[in-house]
């Protein structure tokens, strides 16, 4: 059986960017790289529960990104917290919709990456729709990230 060839993340703005192409390209197995081969590995979706290990968090993912890719997804930075082994980023995730006269609400998440022989991995994704009329910009908040 040949060796699983993981992707290095040296920093964790790597493994954020990374999370996030995953997401505009609905790509399951770079999505799968991002995360920690760890058993307490955590997601939730906006109003989604709380998934817990690996094949959770396949599955979820597997089920989103079968209604295709997230074109046009914009990240803003709020927070970001780094330790020397745990980094805690919290950002606004922005997805422009398909119809111009749709409007789909900021989405707030926070993503915690852990460092790892292997590099950073994310350890956790949590991810809650914004309060209504609360926006990156109300929130003074202008810098993207990806």
């Amino acid at each position: 059986m040949p060796k699983k060839e993981l992707k290095l993340f040296a920093t964790p703005h790597d493994c954020e960017a990374a999370f996030y192409e995953a997401m505009e390209r609905a790509d399951l197995k770079l999505m799968m790289a991002v995360w920690a081969d760890d058993p307490n590995a955590m997601c939730i979706h906006p109003n989604g529960p709380r998934l817990a290990g690996m094949s959770a968090i396949r599955a979820s993912f597997a089920e989103v990104f079968s209604h295709g890719p997230s074109p046009g997804l914009r990240v803003s930075e709020l927070r970001q917290h780094a330790g020397q082994t745990l980094a805690i980023h919290n950002v606004y995730e922005i997805f422009k919709a398909p119809n111009p006269q749709t409007k789909i609400p900021p989405v707030l998440a926070t993503n915690v990456y852990l460092l790892t022989p292997n590099g950073w991995r994310m350890i956790v994704h949590h991810a809650s729709l914004s309060p209504q009329g609360t926006t990156p910009e109300d929130q003074g908040v202008g810098r993207m990230l990806h």
